[in-house]
């Protein structure tokens, strides 16, 4: 029988929500400098972003089970541990092989982190506070790529791409060791924490419920897009405009700030237009973004690139700060698992839409332009086969 749950501070999820974004952004502006240090063409060292997020996904199939079994917690300590030590791993890899590995353990101890953050934020306050909470996750989240480039730019030159690894294990320790200090155990009685971790049986209940299925897959390609921009920008500014580092920085930066204003203003919009509003409007952003792509397509200049990136991220602001909670309002009694359930399909699925967007014979922006479509298509898709109707009870 669980102890009685404590409510956990609000600024211990945001030190945890902090880890997934500093382990994608920090060396983005390294990407050229890895590649020629380990002797490897560029898309081997792109593709430590993807396994990053292919793991941090895929393995919250056992970390949510986990959170629900054996607390919310012990699970953050760990994760933190595992971090630390992948980190530290990144930084000694002589070869691309070892970073692929380091990279993939990476994802895990943050997979294990967001579980128990998200599930926390569930725990500890009620349903009607979710939606502005999640988009305030978001906006720091968002804060971490204004500022990590930067700083990434800055260790690089100073010191070598290195640096970077060994940055994320420092701010593993120091964070860890305040939530160790801090924070309870947020997990309720009444929590399912029996039977198999990993069954069918767990998870059949909530991927079959309607509400979940649309928002968690709106989740997913909202990811995407924004993914799919993390992984292009370093190739497309510094390589084909001939960027610096330093410049490279600025712009990741700039739309960080773009992202971070949306998240803080998203709330209070979505209150004037309610949830169905905020949702079509995020859409409506995509769609904009996509528009800018192709019709910008041959302008070889930074803004061609970027100017559909900050409509794009506004859209994703709206998506996720009503997706996320709403796709775990109808699980209370099991929060963990259904955040992992969420997080898996969201960062797997991008994981997977941005290694199938590869394959086309496109240049980035028009794969970007592919990935903005596909919210209203999903949408429209919802409408045609009738479940729309049920996921709009999410919204009353």
């Amino acid at each position: 029988m669980p102890s009685t749950p404590r409510y956990a501070p609000f600024y211990l999820f945001m030190l945890m929500v902090v880890f997934s974004p500093l382990a994608i952004d920090i060396f983005l502006p390294a990407v050229p400098a890895m590649a020629e240090a380990l002797t490897v063409d560029l898309a081997s060292v792109q593709a430590l972003v993807g396994l990053f997020v292919l793991s941090m996904g895929l393995g919250q199939l056992l970390a949510g089970p986990m959170a629900d079994r054996y607390g919310r917690r012990p699970l953050a300590i760990g994760g933190i541990l595992l971090y630390i030590l992948s980190a530290l791993m990144g930084a000694l890899a002589f070869n691309i092989e070892l970073l692929w590995i380091s990279r993939l353990l990476q994802g895990l101890g943050t997979c294990a982190i967001i579980v128990a953050a998200f599930s926390g934020v569930r725990d500890s306050f009620p349903q009607d506070k979710l939606t502005a909470l999640y988009s305030y996750l978001n906006g720091i989240i968002c804060i971490v790529p204004a500022l990590a480039p930067l700083l990434g730019s800055v260790l690089t030159l100073q010191w070598d791409w290195r640096a970077n690894f060994v940055f994320m294990a420092l701010y593993g320790a120091v964070a860890g060791w305040r939530i160790w200090h801090r924070l309870p155990e947020t997990r309720p009685e009444k929590t399912q924490s029996h039977g198999a971790l990993i069954s069918w049986g767990r998870y059949a209940p909530i991927l079959g419920h309607p509400v979940f299925q649309f928002f968690s897959i709106m989740n997913m390609l909202a990811m995407s897009l924004i993914l799919a921009y993390v992984s292009y920008a370093p190739e497309v500014l510094m390589v084909e405009m001939a960027q610096s580092p330093m410049a490279f920085a600025l712009w990741f930066g700039t739309n960080a700030v773009i992202n971070i204003s949306g998240a803080f203003v998203a709330p209070t919009v979505i209150a004037r237009l309610g949830k169905r509003g905020g949702l079509a409007l995020g859409v409506g952003l995509c769609l904009l973004a996509m528009v800018g792509w192709v019709m910008l397509r041959d302008w070889a200049h930074p803004l061609a690139f970027m100017a559909p990136v900050f409509a794009s991220s506004i859209g994703f602001c709206f998506l996720l700060a009503i997706s996320g909670g709403a796709a775990l309002l109808p699980f209370g009694e099991r929060a963990g698992t259904a955040s992992a359930l969420l997080v898996c399909i969201q960062m797997s699925g991008a994981a997977l839409m941005i290694a199938l967007a590869a394959l086309l014979p496109l240049t980035a922006p028009l794969r970007l332009a592919l990935l903005g479509a596909l919210p209203l298509l999903w949408w429209g898709w919802s409408r045609y086969r009738g479940g729309y109707g049920r996921v709009c009870e999410a919204f009353s």
